[in-house]
């Protein structure tokens, strides 16, 4: 099948209006480490905006003529794409959300390229750099708003959800927005796209006119999830492990939505932060909720959790059930203790600098098969650090479910295989066979073929 494509000339409109000429040419050297290729794919997801697809091999495969290149001007720059998808246009015009974002990602790209790789101000071997190069990339991107009181919550949650689940994301988004929060998410469809639907009516009837609605995404997931436009600050961080910490260091709260393995993966993420010891007396909302045909699916995730990581994880977040209301107020009375705490300890509103996130969370995994069926999934270790080969686990599954590398390396090696402890085995197996059931992995209708195996 033929897809509808356009030739364009598209003007920054303000986003990054000029580039060096060393930046350009490093865009199209092959010896750059593959920059053109990155640039190009994450161009081509966000221009695929709208489309129902989360499979970043297929969407690569359906544009293989798809270009992109910078045009050099003596007064700027415009980027010039050839065949690309059809529905980013109006009238021939490009759509000016999705223009903002297509200059997010030559500024990202360019700025992780220039300032971030291979320079020794950041040694990516520690915590601290680290954290200080996910600062960095944010400030550059100026996405973070100081001098504001604390707002900014985030909101997790599956791309592949029911229409009464999105519906209830927007009306959770809506009541958030009528008290003045903004929303942050991984700026892609289902879950990601409905609380900021509902924040803008928030906002609207609030005459909020600078509500901010940020997405964070990296190079991997953007082709499965690419940006809504509902997105006015969008944020390419260079790989899941700095999306994750991006998202914990700039949010001052979290609404969890039902999801997939990738939901899954965040909820372990943060559990494991919050129960390294350094951190047991920082405040941070965590709310789980969805209408009550979600309610089964939390049983699901508290057991987990429960048999996993142990009451003390367990009570670091509440569930809510079909309650919008509740989400919005319970959510807006944490901020309040953040903000507090916060103050009293100096830290900045913008930033949570005193999170202490262990190395393990830090650490880019590769998702290969070897990695995978080494995964220390047993009881004997601290619960955080449990957590955090955990987490590992679903992130593979996620590279294998949507991620173009991922997909390929399952049809080239076969399943991942997943081995632990036999508690935990059977656990994970439940877990997952209830996504599976509930369509959680894919999008409705799309069938869906794991991309693991358990070894009990």
């Amino acid at each position: 099948m033929k897809h509808a494509v356009i030739d364009a000339q598209i003007n920054p409109e303000g986003r990054l209006d000029v580039l060096s000429q060393t930046e350009v040419n490093k865009l199209f050297d092959s010896s750059q480490g593959g920059l053109y290729r990155l640039f190009r794919n994450c161009s081509l997801a966000v221009l695929n905006c709208g489309s129902a697809m989360d499979d970043g091999k297929q969407l690569l495969e359906r544009y293989p003529d798809f270009e992109i290149r910078v045009v050099q001007q003596q007064r700027g720059i415009k980027l010039e794409v050839k065949n690309a998808p059809a529905q980013a246009f109006v009238d021939g015009k490009m759509i000016k959300g999705i223009n903002e974002h297509l200059f997010a990602v030559l500024r990202d790209i360019i700025y992780v390229s220039d300032e971030i790789n291979d320079n020794p101000k950041f040694d990516m071997t520690s915590s601290d750099g680290i954290s200080n190069a996910v600062f960095h990339i944010l400030r550059n991107a100026n996405i973070l708003r100081p001098m504001t009181d604390p707002k900014l919550v985030v909101c997790w949650g599956g791309h592949s959800i029911s229409r009464k689940e999105y519906e209830y994301t927007k009306q959770v988004g809506h009541e958030m927005g009528l008290r003045g929060l903004d929303i942050c998410t991984g700026c892609g469809p289902g879950a990601m796209k409905g609380p900021m639907k509902g924040a803008t009516i928030g906002h609207a009837k609030q005459r909020i006119k600078n509500g901010q609605y940020l997405g964070i995404t990296e190079p991997g997931i953007i082709a499965a999830e690419s940006p809504n436009p509902i997105v006015n600050d969008l944020v390419i961080l260079p790989d899941i492990e700095k999306r994750l910490e991006a998202f914990v260091r700039t949010g001052h709260g979290i609404v969890v939505f039902p999801g997939g393995a990738g939901t899954a993966e965040e909820i372990l993420y943060l559990l494991g932060i919050l129960l390294h010891p350094d951190n047991q007396d920082m405040p941070f909302p965590l709310i789980f909720t969805g209408p009550d045909s979600a309610e089964d699916y939390f049983k699901e995730i508290d057991l987990f959790i429960a048999g996993t990581l142990g009451s003390k994880a367990q009570q670091r977040y509440r569930i809510i059930i079909d309650n919008p209301v509740l989400v919005a107020t319970e959510m807006l009375d944490g901020i309040k203790q953040v903000r507090a705490f916060r103050k009293e300890a100096g830290d900045a509103y913008y930033f949570n600098w005193l999170l202490k996130i262990d190395p393990l969370f830090q650490q880019p995994f590769a998702p290969t098969h070897e990695n995978m069926s080494g995964l220390a999934l047993h009881k004997n270790q601290e619960a955080h650090k449990l957590a955090a080969h955990l987490r590992r686990a679903f992130s593979g599954i996620v590279a294998g479910n949507v991620k173009d590398d991922g997909i390929r390396a399952i049809e080239q090696y076969g399943h991942f295989e997943i081995h632990g402890d036999a508690d935990i085995m059977k656990l994970m197996d439940a877990l997952l066979a209830s996504f599976v059931v509930q369509h959680r992995m894919k999008l409705p209708g799309k069938k869906y073929t794991p991309c693991y195996r358990i070894i009990k």
